[in-house]
Order: C-alpha cells, then sequence, then structure tokens
C-alpha cells in the first residue's frame, strides 16, 4: 500500500479548492483538530433537512417515521464501522468529551470509591483528564499517570509495572496521542489491564480517522470517539460499550427518550441504547457522521492509515533535519500523521501565524494536552497533521515554510517573551 489518488480524493473536498492568505492554495495540516467534510456527508444532511427531517422514534406520521429508519440505520453503520456485537452497544452522544463524561458519571459514579485509582497515560486529551478529576472530587479516588521516556514512548515494561503497582480500578488511555502521534497497542495494554481486574476506556478519537477498529478485538469495555475528526459532522459522537457493562450502568442524563415509564413516585429506563440517550438526539448528524463512515471504508482504512504514514515519515524526516526544530515525538515508525514541533526562539504561535500567511494550517499551543506539555517543559508546540486528501507537496511546501520560519527568526532573533496559551481544539 502506497499513496492515494489524491487529486480524485481532494475533488470531494469543496474546502480544498479555495484559497487564502491573498491568493495562496490552501494547505490544510490541522487534521487532528479537526477533518475537512466530503461532498457525500454534505449532501447526506441537505437531504435530510431538505426532504424528511423529523424528530425520531413515537412520531406517528411520514416525515418521523422516514427520520427514524435513516437514525437507526445510522447507528447500523456505526455498528459495523466499530464490528461491535449490537446495536445496543452503539451510543450516540455530543462527541468524545461528552461520551468520557458519560462514563466518568455513570460507571464512575456507581463503581468507584475512596482509595482507588484511575489510571491514565501523560499524554492524554483533557477530555480523558478533567472527567476523572472530577469523579476524584466525588468519591475520593486519585488520578494516576504514566509517563512518558526520554524517546517520547511508553513501554508495554512500564504499563506493566504500573498496572502492578496500583491496580488500578480504571485504566483511560488514547489509543493515539493527538500531540505525539503515537500509536499505543491497545489490545495488548487492555489484556494486561483486565489481567489486574482494571476496567478499560479507549479514546479512538486520534485512531477511528486512520484505522481500522474492531472493538471485540480490542476487549476493552468502553470506546469513544468523535464524528468531526472522521469527515463527519460536529456535535455527534459515539460511546461504545460492552452490553452488559452498559446495562448494569444507571443513566447519566434524564429526560425524554431515555425512558419507559414516569409517574409521581420514580421512573424506569428504556432498553439500551435508549437508556443513555435522552433528549433529542442529534438526527442530521448521526445521519451525516453514517455518510462519513461509508465514505472513509469505501477508501479502505488501511489505505488512509498507510497514505499518512507516508506523509507522516516525510515530515519528520523533514523538521528533524531543519537546524533549530524539535520534532516532539517518537520516529516515524511508531507515529501515524502528526508531527509536532518546536523552534529555537520562535513561539508556536508565532510559527502558525508565519505558516498562514504560506497559507499552510497548523495548530498551535498546548492541543488540550497541558500535563503533557509541562512534564516536557514547553509551553507550546505546533502541530501538522496529515489526512488522507494531503500530498507530498503539500508537506514539502510545509517543510520549506519551517525552514523559512527558522532562518527568518535566526536572522533578525526576534522572540516572543510572553505569551498565554491558549486552549485549543485538539
Amino acid at each position: 500500500m502506497g499513496l492515494l489518488d489524491t487529486d480524485s480524493l481532494r475533488r470531494d473536498f469543496p474546502v480544498l479548492e479555495r484559497d487564502v492568505a491573498g491568493g495562496k492554495p490552501l494547505i490544510y495540516l490541522d487534521n487532528a483538530a479537526s477533518t475537512q467534510r466530503p461532498r457525500a456527508v454534505i449532501d447526506a444532511m441537505d437531504e435530510c433537512y431538505l426532504q424528511y427531517y423529523s424528530n425520531v422514534h413515537r412520531g406517528i406520521h411520514t416525515l418521523s417515521e422516514e427520520s427514524t429508519k435513516a437514525f437507526e440505520s445510522a447507528r447500523e453503520t456505526t455498528r459495523d464501522f466499530l464490528s461491535a456485537s449490537s446495536l445496543g452497544e452503539v451510543i450516540f452522544t455530543a462527541g468524545t468529551t461528552a461520551a468520557i463524561n458519560t462514563v466518568a458519571r455513570s460507571w464512575g459514579d456507581a463503581n468507584v470509591s475512596s482509595g482507588d485509582v484511575i489510571l491514565l497515560l501523560i499524554s492524554e486529551h483533557h477530555a480523558n483528564i478533567v472527567p476523572w478529576h472530577q469523579l476524584a472530587e466525588r468519591t475520593g479516588c486519585r488520578v494516576e499517570f504514566i509517563p512518558v521516556d526520554e524517546q517520547f514512548e511508553i513501554s508495554d515494561a512500564t504499563v506493566a509495572e504500573y498496572l502492578d503497582r496500583l491496580r488500578p480500578k480504571m485504566f483511560a488511555f488514547a489509543a493515539a496521542s493527538n500531540t505525539l502521534g503515537s500509536e499505543y497497542p491497545v489490545k495488548k495494554w487492555t489484556a494486561m489491564a483486565h489481567d489486574h481486574d482494571a476496567t478499560v476506556l479507549i479514546d479512538a478519537a486520534q485512531a477511528a480517522p486512520h484505522q481500522e477498529i474492531d472493538v471485540r478485538d480490542w476487549d476493552a469495555e468502553f470506546v469513544v470517539f468523535s464524528g468531526h475528526k472522521v469527515c463527519g459532522p460536529t456535535g455527534i459522537g459515539v460511546l461504545y460499550g460492552k452490553e452488559a457493562v452498559l446495562n448494569a450502568m444507571p443513566p447519566f442524563l434524564g429526560g425524554g427518550g431515555m425512558i419507559m415509564n414516569v409517574t409521581t413516585d420514580g421512573f424506569t429506563t428504556q432498553e439500551l441504547p435508549e437508556k443513555f440517550e435522552a433528549g433529542t438526539p442529534p438526527i442530521a448528524e448521526a445521519i451525516g457522521l453514517a455518510a462519513a463512515l461509508k465514505y472513509l471504508q469505501s477508501i479502505g482504512m488501511e489505505n488512509i492509515h498507510a497514505h499518512e504514514r507516508i506523509l507522516g515519515a516525510r515530515a519528520d524526516a523533514g523538521l528533524r533535519a531543519i537546524e533549530g526544530v524539535r520534532v516532539i515525538g517518537p520516529g516515524p515508525e511508531k507515529k501515524g500523521g502528526i508531527n509536532s514541533f518546536v523552534i529555537e526562539g520562535v513561539h508556536a504561535h508565532d510559527v502558525s501565524a508565519f505558516l498562514d500567511q504560506r497559507g499552510v494550517a497548523v495548530r498551535a499551543g498546548h492541543h488540550c494536552t497541558m500535563p503533557l506539555h509541562q512534564a516536557l517543559g514547553v509551553t507550546a508546540t505546533s502541530r501538522a497533521s496529515c489526512y488522507l486528501y494531503n500530498t507530498v507537496e503539500e508537506v514539502d511546501e510545509l517543510i520549506a515554510a519551517v525552514a523559512d520560519v527558522r532562518a527568518k527568526f535566526a536572522r533578525t532573533g526576534r522572540r516572543r517573551r510572553s505569551r498565554r496559551s491558549v486552549e485549543s481544539n485538539a
């Protein structure tokens, strides 16, 4: 497997046809924050709103029945994408953040108590840190972190040592780091955690866009991901949970949609998946997500992953060859298409602003991984992240632009003295 036919693929993404920065063609390398949408997704959502939109379930009229059919068909598509066992294991949420919060509130409040440990990686996104800190405030449990080594890696031996010593109640980790780009051995670490009687949550927000996911093979109790990172719309995400685990959990949000019966004395819940889908669900967004997943599968997840690995390796080599540039992450054999970096003497925000003048869109900041940046002793990094529609030529332009930044600021000696790092959606 090699590079994709990007000339053909790019025609599917209208936004990639535009110019920016005074006529420069757009080079979009901010895909780890959010991907772009193909026409198939836009058309599917347009059709919903133009032809048959209505609220789903219980409506005894044509539009509601058509919307319900499309909405539940989207659940079937998502189940197939994840290789889940049943439709009841696929919960639609507002995104990865909402999915993790649901687990922390429902499973966490019911199963975690004072003295228990929640084990995370130091490289976790804030969405997989803050809900566990909140759980600790409620229950008295504590949150512990596995560090990265000097090569920005985490070995199996280190994971085993932390599992042996801490005996966590929950081991929650990202399948792929949104800052380091590292791709972790999910199946192996999940099995190791289960050997220590730990429950496992996998944040697949950075994995779902790029590689095949088989939740039965991974065997984690929970897997979560977001629609906007898989060429789908914002406002939609997925919580996969093993059916027996979800059945044992109390509902998180209460209201319409999740109830079977309500009286003045109490209520009974619906069966899965409605039990965890209170209120009007993201109907058009679920339909758009299904279109996105079908689009990715038509290209082939293995093909997408191979394409990104080639581009990521080229960017890694080119950036490392520039004097004064430090890549924050392991070698290309250990990561996908993400390359975070710092330029000596230049703040990440200045780097991003300069690259934007060349038409190159990258992310600058801490990428919602402040604990990782603090552990590494850097306040902010620049991050270039490739996806299926990016080209070799675009990667080469990134490298040339970074080299120009380094040359420009090295000559002038300009250095930003202080600037508060802003939160970035990553």
